[in-house]
């Protein structure tokens, strides 16, 4: 699958190959569901506080004792089932909603959402940007790209670099984001998506290893071991028989 490049003064550059094992994976639905789920809830802030028995303001005088009156047995007026006393069950500002997710559970979800929106046709490449930090230039860029100003677009970026952060900061709903922060909701969230060149590569390095090459590496590597230590072992009992 290829995408069109263009240059940072918005004209079509050429094409760039998008690599297969990021966007030509299958499309789980439900992994990319339950990855933005856990990406909503763990940066959720709670806000609402119900005041505890120990919380609500009054004393803590037993109103009456607790048995010959034939009433309820009572306890202070700061009881839940008082006027003015506390609520019952209430949400607390100390709630905790961090979900977790497997590692390879959350890669396979970022590549179904890169998958998604290549076949989506969304995805544009960027060849470079100059150092020049002005949001006239930036504005003019994506005015002249395929894209809808207004709409969420995402640009992938290799590292931290001011000149595009900031000349696209104030421009409404445009966003940048490095390669190793990229993430299903920030994916899935936007209208158009726009990788510079070296940030394919980058993205590539960081999320593109197959299940099937790190276990061809990882029996490579045992293999080298045992091996090593065979020749280790073969060494000393030929060395303890020159010995004797």
């Amino acid at each position: 699958m290829t995408i069109d490049v263009y240059t940072s003064a918005g004209t079509k550059k050429g094409t760039a190959t998008l690599p297969k094992t990021l966007f030509e994976a299958n499309i789980n639905e439900g992994l990319m569901h339950q990855a933005v789920i856990r990406q909503q809830s763990n940066v959720r802030n709670t806000v609402a506080h119900t005041k505890a028995r120990g919380e609500v303001q009054g004393s803590t005088r037993k109103l009456f004792q607790q048995k010959g009156t034939g009433r309820a047995r009572r306890g202070s007026v700061r009881s839940p089932v008082l006027r003015g006393g506390n609520k019952a069950f209430g949400p607390k500002s100390i709630a905790n909603f961090v979900l977790e997710m497997p590692q390879k559970m959350r890669r396979a979800a970022l590549v179904s959402s890169l998958s998604l929106q290549a076949n989506n046709g969304i995805i544009l490449g960027l060849e470079n940007y100059p150092d020049a930090i002005k949001t006239k230039d930036a504005q003019k860029m994506l005015e002249k790209m395929p894209v809808e100003l207004g709409r969420k677009i995402l640009i992938v970026t290799t590292k931290n670099t001011d000149s595009i952060n900031l000349s696209v900061r104030n421009i409404k709903n445009v966003r940048t984001v490095m390669a190793q922060y990229l993430n299903p909701l920030d994916v899935l969230g936007s209208r158009h998506i726009i990788f510079m060149v070296d940030a394919l590569k980058k993205v590539e390095e960081i999320h593109g290893k197959t299940e099937s090459g790190k276990m061809k590496v990882e029996s490579e590597e045992k293999a080298e071991k045992s091996t090593t230590k065979a020749a280790t072992t073969k060494k000393a009992s030929t060395s303890s028989k020159s010995s004797k």
